[in-house]
């Protein structure tokens, strides 16, 4: 395991996180509670001495699979987590679902996914908060809007996001416009942006699928088991909805194991979201539905 190179990374995440804190108001994180999000979550309780000031967020789409929000909900008790999730409850009474019959993966991820994140982070729609002395969601009332998400995606988890910048404005309508972000150099960064713009954070940018789970085992920080093999010869490299996932064959029981496989060069002839059934729909990639605010 080379240490120094984690070091590095984690580093300058930590900068990124305590700068976006620092330059912006009513800031959020994404939480997919996939390995990514959760690593991100860690390295923000690493920035902020153990604490996490920023709330979270996760989009749930009704189809998540079960022991996600399980592993969701439980982080969000032991460590105290402002936890806050979003849904499109019209889409799903509608049955505008790939489950329920819609015409395709994209739609139904344009609408439980792109929509509902773009409404909830502008509190147009419902939000619903963890009330620890309830141990309940409850819905919050007249939420405010996010004007600033950090969130953990990396640049060669798939092609659209090594076209993302660390600091990254979508217009009011969280669409992304690839050819007018800022430049980025020498780690000079831009955190000045026009009035009414929403801003995108990215301090996992830098990192690979191999830097995540080396990270992972050394810091030993939990993520749900699903990611590993219980028996069965198989487990989840890419978690999304359940209809739209597959495992892939592993018996990596442990992040150990997982970074093990990574070296030797087991998946390098296969992309680290071919499970994810709505990227081959979108061409392989996810830029239709990230120009339009997808994650």
């Amino acid at each position: 395991m080379n240490v120094d190179h984690l070091d590095q990374l984690e580093n300058q995440s930590l900068y990124l996180l305590r700068e976006a804190y620092a330059k912006f108001k009513n800031l959020c994180m994404l939480w997919s509670i996939g390995k990514d999000s959760t690593t991100l979550l860690w390295l923000a309780r690493k920035a902020f001495f153990g604490h996490v000031p920023i709330p979270l967020v996760h989009i749930d789409t009704g189809f998540k699979i079960p022991e996600m929000i399980a592993f969701r909900d439980r982080l969000a008790r032991e460590w105290r987590l402002t936890m806050i999730y979003g849904i499109n409850e019209e889409a799903r009474a509608a049955k505008r679902t790939f489950p329920d019959g819609a015409a395709n993966r994209i739609a139904c991820c344009a609408a439980l996914k792109t929509d509902a994140l773009r409404r909830t982070l502008s509190g147009e729609g419902p939000r619903y908060r963890f009330n620890h002395a309830t141990g309940r969601y409850e819905r919050e009332e007249k939420p405010e809007p996010f004007t600033g998400v950090i969130l953990g995606i990396r640049a060669g988890e798939e092609g659209s996001r090594s076209k993302e910048r660390y600091f990254s404005p979508r217009d009011k309508a969280s669409r992304w416009h690839i050819g007018g972000q800022p430049p980025e150099l020498w780690d000079q960064f831009n955190t000045s942006f026009p009035p009414g713009a929403h801003v995108r954070i990215h301090p996992l940018l830098d990192w690979t699928e191999l830097d995540v789970w080396e990270y992972i085992a050394r810091e030993k920080i939990p993520v749900t088991s699903l990611y590993f093999d219980q028996g069965n010869g198989r487990r989840y490299r890419s978690l999304g909805c359940g209809p739209c996932t597959q495992p892939v064959e592993s018996t990596a029981k442990n992040a150990e194991e997982v970074a093990a496989e990574l070296r030797t060069g087991k998946f390098a002839r296969v992309a680290e979201r071919a499970g994810r059934a709505q990227d081959a729909e979108d061409g392989g990639g996810l830029e239709t539905l990230r120009r339009e605010g997808y994650m």
